[in-house]
């Protein structure tokens, strides 16, 4: 994995959005588990919409996270679908254990639900790995 700060930089790029911003707060808040970092990050914002933003090649294994259907209930989450991915995510454990929170409506509409709440984004999808992206920035 790269470096922190060069993970950031891709991210800030990537994102180039003014409502996105790529932080470092895992580092500031000392947590480790995704669970623990919304614990502390949603209540100090309370004015925001969360959204957490998964591959579909996660979703297919989030069930072996660490307290995972935490994350479901504390906040909406979108999944993006990749390669190869679809119909193991969309069978997968978390997927069939969630399935009847999984919102179908428009996208905009996703933050305003009430967690458990997710929902599968199918569209584009780049079959570029992270992997690729940083040889790629690497080699020019």
């Amino acid at each position: 994995m790269a470096p922190l700060n060069e993970r950031l930089e891709s991210a800030a790029t990537m994102a180039a959005h003014p409502r996105i911003r790529a932080t470092d707060i895992e580092t500031e808040l000392g947590t480790r588990y995704t669970i623990d970092t919304l614990n502390q990050l949603v209540p100090r914002h309370p004015d925001v919409r969360f959204v957490w933003l998964m591959g579909a090649d996660n979703l297919a294994q989030v069930d072996r996270w660490y307290r995972w259907r935490d994350i479901f209930a504390c906040v909406p989450v979108a999944v993006i679908d990749r390669p190869g991915k679809t119909y193991t995510a969309l069978s997968s454990r978390a997927a069939l254990a969630l399935a009847r929170h999984r919102y179908k409506g428009p996208l905009h509409g996703l933050s305003r639900q009430t967690p458990p709440a997710w929902a599968f984004i199918f569209g584009f999808r780049d079959g570029t790995s992270a992997t690729a992206l940083r040889q790629s920035r690497t080699h020019g």
